[in-house]
């Protein structure tokens, strides 16, 4: 089945293509300012607790973008999506919007965690102590949001 694309489907996947695509642009405009060390690990409280290179960043960005690009992948195949309820023709087509939708927010999600994370370590700062509850909150969340719309699809 082919899902056509929505106006959010489109907001969601300009807003992380934006979010990867300037933290990229970026990283190529400042890379000499950057430390030649920059932390790359942080504990539970949002402290450096390890430190690497400055070319970790390129892998933390390209973590960011296999993600993005998967996910992508990932979203043009309903027939591989594990639904959780039972698709009939009836539900079929709102099943499938509620999981694409999930999909690319979970998307945005990513590509903007992944930004956040290249920034933060750019500026060699540490995390702020709430930024793991937060992420988790949101990820979580926007995911529970989510299976409960496409439980009461049922």
């Amino acid at each position: 089945m082919k899902i056509p694309r929505s106006p959010y489907d489109r907001l969601v996947n300009v807003m992380g293509l934006c979010s990867l695509g300037g933290t990229t642009v970026w990283l190529l405009a400042v890379w000499r300012q950057i430390a030649d060390r920059i932390p790359v690990h942080y504990d539970f409280r949002g402290h450096v607790d390890r430190m690497a290179s400055k070319g970790s960043l390129w892998v933390l960005m390209a973590v960011g973008w296999v993600m993005f690009l998967a996910l992508s992948v990932v979203e043009h195949f309903p027939q591989i999506w594990n639904t959780g309820v039972q698709v009939t023709p009836k539900n079929q087509e709102r099943v499938y919007r509620t999981l694409k939708n999930m999909l690319g927010t979970l998307k945005l999600i990513i590509a903007v965690l992944f930004s956040y994370l290249v920034f933060q370590s750019a500026f060699g700062g540490n995390l702020p102590p709430q930024f793991l509850s937060l992420f988790l909150l949101v990820t979580l969340g926007s995911l529970a949001f989510f299976l409960v719309r496409l439980i009461r699809l049922k």
